[in-house]
């Protein structure tokens, strides 16, 4: 039985899962937790990804690894192959200014067609012209510029501080996490120029991968080309042409397989790769549980009898609308917007249709991602609910009725470090192997398109 590794290093933990590479069966795991904060030195990352493989026993009797990472995050390397200074993370905002400043530079159109997002202050262009505004002795010892993935798929392969140039052009990444640097091209490549206008030269980049291409230890490790976290969460659940996934956590993700790119030049859509030589346009919502949750404790219930309570009252809540926009919104990008509650009445003002409101403007918000997908040109045919907020009943049911669209719901697990693994099985045997994977298909909900119509009509109003 041949076994393979794949890791999951995300903003707040590392995660490990070790996979038979022939069925997928799940052998053993383990987890280490990250450092708080926007901004996080490499080295706290090493020191999980250490702790996680021994809680998971170990690589010893493994023969590939994959990592999957953290998007958009600025690892600065020196001619030495040292970090220059502490990574800046996605949520790293700093940079908003100097998002703005690229935009008005070169246009959103320029940007959505050349790259295929519209720079916001997550990506990891906007990161370097802030260094090189700010730190500019730090952007001129900088020698190369890596993301998260792709500097433990490196240090794995046993390089690190010391490794000199030589080892500088041993960096890697793949298609999926390059393209959400802002100064990649999926029909060009890196762009030289975006490059001088950011960081103030062109330095050393990771060679970009093929999904099943890899590097091999002097041991005979394989390890894989890696990927963004989106990425790998598709490739965990399977997600293929026309399936959109639903991610539902403190923020939500909606994000689709697509055959072509696409191009959105009012910045809602990004358009990303996947793992496996398609493309995974993506949109985010700002308001997700965390709505839920607030109106949960406004209501004196625990989760369980929340969505029992929203499902007493009817589709629709007797008329309530809840948009949901508490902390502002990214899609559509109203970030000075609140949330409010429409429609009250003394009949409907109740504890019932208050939480069938906060249910079904949470699934509202989710489906405007989804018509930000498919009026880029994105089919959808099944939606593939995941996250925590997939544990409500309320809110699946919800979702189904609201998207007007089959949903399957898979088992709880470790989605992005499952298709981490699998691309790993992928480089070892030399196709992605097709797992099995579990889930709960919803496709009898009845389409409720009045309660998302009333939504959007009073959304508009936000």
């Amino acid at each position: 039985m041949a076994l393979v590794a794949g890791v999951d290093s995300s903003t707040q933990s590392c995660k490990v899962v070790i996979r038979d590479a022939d069925t997928g069966e799940l052998v053993r795991q383990g987890s280490a937790q990250h450092p708080p904060g926007t901004e996080v030195h490499p080295d706290a990352w090493w020191t999980a990804l250490q702790e996680a493989i021994a809680a998971a026993g170990g690589l010893d009797d493994v023969a590939a690894v994959s990592v999957a990472g953290q998007q958009h995050g600025m690892v600065c390397l020196d001619a030495d192959g040292g970090v220059v200074r502490p990574a800046l993370l996605w949520n790293d905002t700093r940079s908003a200014p100097a998002a703005a400043a690229l935009v008005e530079e070169r246009g959103a159109q320029w940007w959505a067609e050349t790259t295929g997002t519209v720079p916001v202050a997550s990506l990891t262009a906007t990161k370097l012209r802030w260094l090189a505004d700010n730190e500019p002795e730090n952007a001129a010892r900088t020698a190369a510029v890596c993301l998260p993935h792709d500097w433990l798929s490196w240090r794995l392969a046993g390089y690190g501080p010391g490794s000199g140039e030589d080892g500088l052009r041993a960096l890697a990444t793949d298609r999926s996490d390059a393209s959400g640097t802002g100064y990649w091209a999926p029909s060009t490549g890196y762009l030289a120029d975006v490059l001088e206008s950011t960081l103030g030269h062109v330095p050393i980049l990771p060679e970009v991968l093929g999904p099943l291409e890899f590097r091999k230890t002097p041991d005979g490790l394989l390890i894989g080309a890696g990927c963004g976290d989106n990425a790998g969460a598709g490739l965990g659940v399977g997600a293929a042409e026309g399936d959109v996934v639903v991610s539902v956590g403190t923020s939500g993700t909606v994000f689709a397989v697509a055959e072509s790119p696409t191009s959105d030049s009012t910045g809602l859509v990004a358009g990303f790769a996947d793992a496996t030589g398609n493309y995974l346009p993506l949109v985010c919502t700002l308001n997700a549980t965390l709505v839920l949750d607030a109106t949960a404790r406004l209501l004196g219930v625990n989760h369980e009898d929340f969505a029992r309570l929203a499902l007493q009252a009817p589709p629709g809540a007797e008329g309530l609308t809840l948009v949901p926009y508490f902390s502002g919104e990214r899609t559509p990008n109203l970030p000075d917007a609140t949330g409010s509650l429409h429609g009250l009445t003394l009949q409907n003002y109740t504890p019932a249709n208050v939480a069938r409101a906060a249910v079904e403007g949470v699934a509202c918000s989710l489906a405007d991602g989804l018509k930000a997908l498919t009026d880029v040109g994105v089919v959808a045919r099944r939606i593939i609910f995941v996250g925590g907020g997939a544990r409500s009943e309320a809110l699946r049911l919800s979702v189904g009725a609201v998207f007007g669209l089959p949903v399957s719901v898979p088992e709880p697990g470790e989605y992005v470090a499952d298709g981490a693994a699998r691309q790993a099985a992928g480089a070892l045997t030399g196709a992605l192997p097709a797992w099995r994977t579990t889930g709960v298909e919803l496709a009898d909900i009845e389409p409720t398109p009045e309660v998302l119509g009333r939504y959007r009509e009073r959304a508009a109003t936000a």
